[in-house]
């Protein structure tokens, strides 16, 4: 069924009651296993998604499921400490449901990670991509359905969706930080199974150069709604069919809990830059 302005709304009133006067500028979306910077909040105030009208539950590993509204580097953000898939069962547009309503609550750009296959095989596992663009494949869109005006127009431009000078500020963060830090495509598939080695093989024949199961439906509507977006990958494995070795969902966490450090280092040097 359909959200109508009126659901938002009614999410976005619950949370401004328990957040008072606070408005958070930035949204942050933590990938598997990339939930941790949400501990590092000042003046912190939890609120489990269950207790957020219309907001489903987050069941993949290493997502807490729950909003984190507090100061990083200054700067009042709220923090998605886990999201939705559309595999476990989400349509696109639950997914994107609570950028809307971060948007309602006065957040203008939003920060959203994922971990990610590896398609290039001159990059490594474990290093950090900033996103410069997408490939959707598959038909569904969060957008699609009647065009809430209040939100954005019935057909946003999305060619410049992972916002130019927002990729600058990451590089030249990285930089400063003594970071590699690798641009390229995100490649967007449904999941939960792995790609195989040959949608591996045609994401990278058609320019990508990471592929993942998130990401994509988030970045989509916080266009539509007028906000900034930069967007990360954690490469935390070599994709189907780069390597002669089966993947694995604890290589993944394991991955991200590696490069958790350097990850929330690049990221708060990114906030308190924006």
């Amino acid at each position: 069924m359909p959200f109508s302005f009126a659901d938002y709304q009614r999410s976005a009133s619950v949370l401004h009651a328990r957040l008072g006067g606070f408005v958070p500028e930035v949204l942050l979306i933590l990938g598997s296993g990339l939930g941790g910077l949400a501990d590092e909040l000042e003046g912190a105030v939890a609120v489990p998604y269950r207790e957020i009208p219309h907001f489903r539950p987050s069941t993949a590993p290493g997502h807490a499921g729950r909003f984190v509204f507090g100061y990083l580097e200054g700067r009042p953000v709220a923090v998605m400490q886990g999201r939705m898939h559309y595999y476990e069962g989400c349509s696109l547009e639950e997914i994107a449901y609570p950028v809307r309503v971060a948007r309602l609550l006065g957040t203008e750009t939003m920060i959203v990670t994922n971990a990610a296959g590896c398609v290039r095989r001159d990059w490594a596992a474990g290093d950090l991509m900033v996103i410069s663009d997408h490939i959707k494949f598959f038909l569904d869109s969060p957008l699609r359905g009647e065009n809430l005006d209040q939100f954005g127009p019935r057909f946003p431009d999305v060619s410049t969706l992972y916002t130019p000078a927002l990729r600058k500020t990451a590089l030249a963060a990285a930089s400063e930080l003594g970071l590699t830090l690798r641009e390229g495509v995100y490649c967007y598939f449904p999941g939960p199974q792995y790609e195989t080695p040959a949608e591996v093989r045609a994401a990278g024949i058609l320019g990508a150069d990471a592929v993942g199961m998130s990401t994509v439906p988030e970045a989509l509507a916080a266009r539509h709604c007028g906000m900034e977006v930069l967007g990360f990958s954690l490469l935390t494995n070599m994709a189907a069919g780069i390597l002669d070795q089966p993947l694995d969902g604890d290589e993944v966490i394991a991955a991200a809990n590696a490069a958790k450090d350097r990850f929330s280092l690049l990221v708060r040097r990114c906030v308190a830059r924006l």
